[in-house]
């Protein structure tokens, strides 16, 4: 089992950024990828960023430029920085891990950007 505990949402004004964190603990070891996914209410879960235990990255289009995503390595955790929000990030943002076979899922973290 993968634990991921998330933390880092909040409430921002639009233009403003956030850092949010994703800790891993447990049977980290064969873990594929990492990513985040944002679930807006009435939307299904989806991408917004995702990387892979060889560094690649992949962002959803709409947070090209504006959102990063990272690893630290000795900490087992993932970070997305978050820039520029617009109204539309408004969602729960969800840590995952993956591996082959199995995927893991942290609590949530809102994000709440207001104009």
């Amino acid at each position: 089992q993968v634990q991921l505990v998330e933390s880092g949402g909040g409430l921002v004004q639009v233009g403003g950024s956030l850092r949010l964190s994703c800790a891993a603990s447990g049977s980290i070891f064969s873990i594929i990828a990492m990513g985040w996914y944002q679930q807006a209410p009435g939307k299904q879960r989806e991408l917004v960023a995702r990387i892979t235990s060889g560094g690649r990255t992949n962002y959803a289009d709409s947070v090209k430029g504006r959102f990063t995503i990272s690893r630290d390595n000795a900490k087992n955790t993932v970070y997305l920085q978050m820039n520029s929000l617009k109204p539309e990030d408004t969602a729960v943002y969800y840590c995952g891990a993956f591996k082959v076979g199995a995927n893991y899922w942290g609590q949530g973290t809102q994000v709440t950007v207001s104009s």
